[in-house]
């Protein structure tokens, strides 16, 4: 059995898709600087680079590819969990994990339980006047 995995050990959709997208833009850029350097027109030189830069990013970068993949699996499977026990609160099921339990989720405001089951909390009113 494995031990969970630390949420810190991996870094984010966010930080992997940034570190990702710079490394293409700069493969992009060194394949251009080349063909300049080459005598080829800029234009042409950006065209070409950026046909080339597609296929030779999907070898040079495909560990970074991979962990792409793998923190957009993590959070697709966080959101879903997410979303189930959110589902399961709006339905009324008692068996669910509370939302505070929730990965990902620091808690629930007062009074919020309440407020999917209909119930108000005694220290607020009702509205009719009683």
């Amino acid at each position: 059995m494995s031990a969970p995995a630390d949420p810190r050990a991996e870094p984010g959709v966010a930080v992997t898709l940034a570190l990702y997208t710079l490394a293409r833009l700069a493969l992009l850029a060194v394949i251009a600087g080349l063909l300049l350097l080459a005598g080829t027109p800029l234009i042409i030189a950006l065209l070409v680079a950026l046909i080339v830069a597609l296929p030779l990013s999907m070898l040079v970068f495909r560990k970074l590819r991979a962990r792409l993949d793998t923190a957009l699996a993590a959070s697709r499977a966080r959101r879903a969990q997410e979303r189930e026990v959110l589902r399961a609160g709006l339905r009324g099921d008692d068996e669910a994990a509370p939302p505070s339990e929730a990965p990902g989720h620091a808690g629930t405001r007062p009074g919020f339980r309440n407020a999917l089951s209909g119930d108000r909390p005694e220290s607020e009113p009702d509205g009719r006047g009683d």
